[in-house]
């Protein structure tokens, strides 16, 4: 059960860094909410290694790290991905 609470989460989380960085990724919505998913578990684990943050229920600042998690990784891969060159 654990994983499907932490599935919607990142769900969540995905959809409001989307809504927060403008444009649309190379996934499209899909993507970047996958990619807010994975976002939200870096932040999580991060806050958790460098704040001892728990993993135990909701949290503000847990939800707050999970979205900065999201919006940076979101926004380096529309960097990569803005770079490439149609050959």
């Amino acid at each position: 059960m654990g994983l499907i609470l932490f599935l919607i989460y990142g769900l969540i989380v995905g959809a409001v860094a989307k809504w927060i960085v403008p444009g649309e990724g190379p996934g499209g919505i899909l993507g970047d909410i996958v990619v807010g998913i994975i976002g939200a578990f870096i932040g999580g684990w991060l806050a958790a290694t460098f704040f001892h943050a728990g993993y135990a229920g909701w949290s503000l600042s847990g939800f707050i790290t999970s979205v900065l998690g999201a919006i940076v990784l979101l926004f380096i891969l529309r960097a990569i991905s803005g770079r490439r060159s149609a050959v």
